[in-house]
């Protein structure tokens, strides 16, 4: 993580300012809310909203609703309710449950055929199960681990729900969000093999031939740090890959609060957008994306510039996804 470049200096002034218990606060845009190419879906109160710009509709009205996430071709939102995984229509209606295995994270293949999501695997730890979009309670097939294909299914664990209670990053640490890549030949998830090496990692994993790669790790073998890497997104065109981090080193000047690392898979360079405490980054396009950051001493949906670092208020709200354009 050292060698992540940090894009305006928000991140090394939250720091600073970390280390003084002060929170900092980036500058913000004042602006009107913009406009977006396609639907944002995102969380506010346990319910899901969707908007692209100043106009919002409410899509749920009974709670306990996380992560949701758009199919590929925009027509399907797969969500979190009482721990498992359900689907339902863009407007909302159709709603069905999907599977009764305790699920993380959903993610579609670029098909919009099936549907990835994180579970207890073979070994005790995170694995990720595939299931078709159009069945009810279909057993789920093991992607990851490979060594757990074939084996029998360990028993479901009880379903819980996304935690809302302890600090930012008690709630994020655990967090199992997987994401499948947009060539389909990938997915990105929290643990994997690595997990015998660090205490904390991050893989993509390569479906075909079950290979892992580490793309960000914490403690254990050479590393003297702590940590969390979770919440993967793939831009559409695969060459980048976002995800949600913290790390605690050795000293102040190597440790970073909550942030968002986006990752080049091609040269492997990795560099931090947006500001301190910013999360859950999803792509607009190849020049934004939307995050959960801080706004007005609440949880908003803020549009950054991943250029500049310009952060725009969007929505009160968590856990944002962008609709995916024709």
């Amino acid at each position: 993580m050292k060698a992540v470049t940090k894009i305006a200096g928000n991140i090394t002034l939250a720091i600073a300012a970390a280390a003084t218990g002060a929170l900092f606060q980036p500058a913000v845009a004042s602006a009107a809310t913009p406009s977006l190419p396609s639907l944002v879906a995102y969380v506010r109160g346990g319910d899901v909203y969707v908007s692209r710009g100043a106009t919002e509709t409410r899509l749920t009205s009974d709670g306990g609703y996380s992560r949701p996430r758009w199919s590929p071709n925009g027509r399907m939102l797969a969500f979190l309710k009482g721990g498992q995984l359900w689907a339902m229509n863009a407007n909302g209606t159709a709603k069905r449950r999907l599977t009764t295995r305790a699920a993380s994270g959903p993610s579609w293949s670029p098909d919009s055929a099936s549907i990835a999501f994180a579970s207890l695997s073979c070994t005790g730890g995170p694995g990720v199960y595939r299931i078709p979009a159009t069945s009810t309670d279909a057993t789920p097939e093991v992607l990851f681990p490979a060594g757990c294909r074939g084996e029998d299914l360990p028993s479901a664990p009880a379903a819980g729900t996304l935690a809302t209670t302890g600090g930012l990053t008690e709630r994020l640490r655990t967090d199992d969000a997987v994401a499948w890549s947009p060539d389909g030949t990938r997915i990105a998830f929290r643990g994997g093999e690595c997990e015998s090496i660090y205490d904390a990692c991050l893989s993509v994993g390569t479906i075909a031939s079950g290979e892992e790669q580490t793309v960000a790790a914490y403690g254990g073998g050479s590393l003297q740090n702590s940590g969390f890497a979770v919440v993967p997104n793939w831009r559409a065109d695969g060459a980048k890959l976002a995800w949600t981090a913290e790390q605690q080193g050795e000293t102040a000047a190597e440790s970073e609060p909550v942030h968002v690392v986006e990752y080049d898979t091609i040269t492997k360079a990795k560099r931090t957008v947006g500001a301190a405490l910013d999360r859950e980054m999803a792509y607009v396009d190849g020049t934004r994306g939307v995050a959960t950051g801080q706004n007005k001493g609440a949880s908003w949906i803020m549009v950054v510039n991943l250029a500049t670092g310009v952060r725009t208020p969007f929505h009160s709200g968590s856990q944002p996804s962008v609709q995916p354009v024709a």
